[in-house]
């Protein structure tokens, strides 16, 4: 089909949901995109982060194609091979002593709050249930997982919400112990705010929320949703920041490419969630499952090294562009903002460098942010930038 005739019927048949770009993807290699055409994007974006290996890596691939012809789907009523394997992984891979397999981040963001709820109903009964996120944060599109999400936008057309969030200041401890109470439970936060604008949080500010919560037994919750499996240059962030908490969820990048998530808790939460309390059909699916553990082997503590070296490589080009749009960068590895000047548009920029042929994303009041898949070569870094100096070097 070509372009003209996708756009056709997805305008006929699909839910406009979705704000796209005027780009049709056919194929790709490594860090390259096709169109049906043969149009070529270099892609900064990694389908919001989640083709964390790239397209076309052999040994994904191969271990896609091999398991769909020996087993699709058991559900979890049996045992199988790769969801076990993935799992013992994860856990040697972090320190982590349990994990929980499902479809998408929002999913895995319902079962960090279903875990922090039981675990304060087991232990202190009702009456304890409060989570406390943070403003600008992001963690998902579900109806629970919306009011989570520290941003008034988001809290609209969809009443009643669920109740038992309240929000705090990032990067600001007297903010976050003026919502504390007898009613709160947990602490839900992302390290680096993606959605919200690419915002690392402050080491200082996290050693504070750790001291908080284990000061009044709230479980500390992190949504490495965005930010793990490799995209900020460890296997998590909270590995970067030095402690292990109560519970994380992740998703994106774990299967790269395609839809897993899931949640690990330490041994302080491992048995919150029994039989009966927490389920998903697809959850640990063979084929998903098998993808995520050809993932682990391709990123290496040596690939992960390399993550935050093309992360500082990206950053110190764009910062020596002179761009008259651009006043800075912030970000983690490959998880990198791109601020703009006052009188700049990050969907403008955004679309004109898609035109060019560069695959970016938008996040925040005013940031271009970049996901670059994680294997990605140093001329497709090349490649990239060269377009972002042209766009935004003549702006």
């Amino acid at each position: 089909m070509t372009s003209e005739q996708i756009k056709a019927l997805d305008d006929q048949s699909v839910m406009h949901t979705y704000g796209r770009f005027d780009v049709v993807l056919d194929h790709g290699m490594g860090a390259t995109l096709w169109s049906p055409e043969g149009k070529a994007y270099i892609d900064f974006a990694s389908g919001i982060g989640v083709n964390s290996v790239g397209y076309g890596n052999p040994r994904w691939v191969r271990a896609v194609a091999d398991q769909a012809a020996r087993l699709q789907h058991t559900s979890n009523l049996y045992y199988s091979e790769p969801y076990v394997r993935l799992a013992d992984t994860l856990t040697r891979r972090t320190g982590m002593a349990n994990v929980f397999f499902a479809n998408g981040g929002g999913e895995a963001n319902e079962g960090l709050i279903k875990l922090a709820r039981k675990y304060s109903f087991d232990k202190y009964g009702q009456g304890r249930a409060t989570i406390l996120t943070l403003l600008d944060s992001f963690h998902g599109r579900t109806i629970t997982t919306l009011k989570a999400t520290g941003q008034e936008v988001f809290h609209n057309y969809f009443f009643p919400f669920t109740e038992g969030f309240r929000y705090a200041r990032p990067n600001d401890i007297a903010s976050l112990k003026a919502q504390a109470g007898d009613d709160v439970c947990a602490v839900l936060l992302e390290l680096v705010q993606g959605e919200g604008g690419v915002m690392p949080l402050e080491r200082d500010y996290v050693d504070q929320v750790r001291a908080l919560c284990a000061e009044n037994d709230w479980l500390l919750l992190v949504d490495e949703v965005q930010t793990g499996v490799g995209r900020t240059g460890a296997l998590f962030a909270f590995q970067q920041y030095g402690f292990l908490p109560d519970a994380c969820s992740f998703a994106k990048g774990i299967a790269g490419g395609l839809p897993m998530s899931g949640i690990m808790a330490n041994g302080k939460c491992r048995t919150v969630l029994t039989p009966g309390t927490h389920a998903t059909t697809f959850g640990g699916n063979p084929v998903c499952a098998a993808a995520a553990c050809a993932v682990q082997e391709i990123l290496t503590d040596q690939v992960l090294e390399q993550v935050q070296e093309k992360g500082a490589y990206l950053r110190s080009r764009i910062e020596a562009m002179g761009s008259p749009a651009v006043s800075g960068t912030r970000g983690l590895g490959l998880m990198i903002g791109v601020t703009l000047k006052e009188g700049y548009v990050n969907s403008e920029l955004a679309a004109k460098l898609v035109e060019a042929g560069l695959l970016v994303l938008t996040a925040g009041q005013n940031v271009l942010r970049l996901l670059p898949p994680l294997t990605i070569r140093q001329e497709e870094l090349d490649q990239g930038l060269e377009i972002m100096r042209s766009v935004l070097c003549s702006l």
